[in-house]
């Protein structure tokens, strides 16, 4: 097992900045690639960002390409999330998630990790 913790939500206005941690602790051999994760209310949790471990690649959705950077430390076992130029449909709880699907890329459907946290919130105001 997996275990994530998520920290570094908080409320910021639209412009701002915040930075998303996520430690990974347990068997942390056991995954290949990190991703996060947000939903809003109302609405389908959707991947925001993904990386894989090994090589470092990286894939952002549409709408936070530009703004957005997915890191991990020397270790691998913490994944960063900077956000930036922030906008109020950024707005949402942020899970962190870990894959143990094996490919060149990160997968970008939630079906495809096995471990998540518990979230955290981002609220953006206008």
């Amino acid at each position: 097992q997996v275990q994530l913790v998520e920290s570094g939500g908080g409320s910021v206005q639209a412009g701002g900045s915040l930075r998303l941690s996520c430690a990974a602790s347990g068997r942390t051999s056991s995954f290949f690639a990190a991703g996060w994760f947000r939903q809003a209310p109302g609405k389908e949790r959707e991947f925001v960002a993904g990386i894989r471990r090994g090589s470092g690649s990286t894939s952002y959705a549409d709408s936070v390409k530009g703004r957005f950077t997915i890191s991990t430390d020397n270790t691998r076992n913490t994944v960063l999330l900077q956000m930036n130029s922030l906008k109020p449909e950024d707005t949402a709880v942020y899970y962190c998630a870990a894959s143990k699907v094996f490919a060149v890329s990160p997968p970008r459907s939630p079906g495809s990790y096995d471990f998540w946290g518990q979230g955290t919130q981002v609220t953006v105001s206008s």
